[in-house]
């Protein structure tokens, strides 16, 4: 599956990833309205409107982007009709031959953490037939329990040819209260970014391991670092955009060939029609905004990593 990213991202010249992280609040009132006249004001209402939500910005972007990240606490938080848009949105995306990162953040020990690999990457046996779950092409991980945490994940990896995002420095304003601590004179992130190169040296695909590793936009000088301890590591690169993260501060994430790193725009993409810079779009054309949104981040990032050549 990295070799596919890989390939999808030379294709699309796009190292970037649309993060379908659908809030009420971002939804056109039109869509609101048409998905509440069928199933009214219910859970079931906003998992209607958020898949129409998410279907107009794939349809819109599919042909610009290699891969698209939805978080899944977005839908989680409308019940199981929430989870039923999740897998909606995951078959869609792959129907157009996107990869789907699965923002999942799992992380537990031995058989829950076995259960949840299986689920969002895997095969679970029933009886004598078996079946994917989610069935997502990446999942993003949680190494804060350790190696038995992150081992079944890499297992059903192997088995299925998918591939991981394993958490190393956050995007997060507060993410240095535990992972910038110093242990033995290093912070924290170095140890978990040198033990995510470790596990990825047996795991690898033509040039970059399938065991990749998260670090925020947010942090350029922990990227440099990061990017050394990490050569063969693709990173996941969220907080571009409505975090403050610009294509001048990423070109570290990069490896010397252009590849190694895929950058996120959330809300900077799916809810582009809401910011001045696409407002002449308006709200029914919300998708046409996205399209330009997405335009507009392959030209900030490309135009840094030529700058850097």
């Amino acid at each position: 599956m990295i070799n596919k990213l890989i390939d999808k991202i030379k294709k699309t010249n796009a190292p970037i990833v649309v993060g379908l992280d659908p809030m009420l609040n971002y939804i056109p009132k039109h869509i609101q309205e048409n998905a509440f006249a069928e199933f009214g004001e219910t859970l079931e209402g906003a998992a209607e409107a958020i898949w129409q939500f998410n279907k107009a910005i794939v349809d819109s972007t599919c042909d610009l982007i290699p891969a698209v990240k939805p978080q899944i606490a977005m839908y989680e938080q409308f019940g199981i009709p929430g989870l039923q848009a999740y897998k909606k949105t995951v078959d869609y995306c792959k129907e157009k031959d996107l990869v789907v990162i699965g923002d999942i953040k799992r992380g537990d020990i031995g058989s829950t953490s076995a259960a949840y690999a299986v689920g969002h990457l895997g095969h679970v046996q029933v009886g004598s037939k078996s079946y994917a779950g989610f069935d997502e092409d990446f999942a993003t991980v949680n190494p804060y329990l350790g190696s038995d945490g992150v081992k079944p994940f890499i297992d059903v990896c192997k088995e299925e040819n998918k591939g991981l995002f394993i958490l190393v420095k956050t995007s997060n304003p507060s993410s240095g209260e535990f992972q910038d601590r110093l242990i033995d004179g290093r912070p924290l992130y170095e140890w978990v970014g040198e033990k995510v190169a470790q596990w990825g040296e047996d795991h690898m695909g033509d040039g970059y391991s399938y065991v990749g590793a998260v670090v925020g936009a947010t942090y350029p000088e922990m990227g440099k670092v990061l990017r050394k301890l990490m050569p063969k590591t693709f990173i996941l690169v969220p907080g571009y955009g409505a975090q403050g993260g610009k294509g001048k501060d990423l070109v570290h994430f990069f490896n010397e060939d252009g590849l190694g790193a895929i950058v996120n725009s959330s809300r900077g993409i799916i809810a582009a029609y809401k910011q001045e810079a696409y407002a002449e779009f308006g709200e029914k054309n919300f998708a046409d905004a996205s399209r330009q949104a997405v335009k507009d981040m392959i030209a900030d990032i490309s135009g840094a990593l030529e700058g850097r050549r």
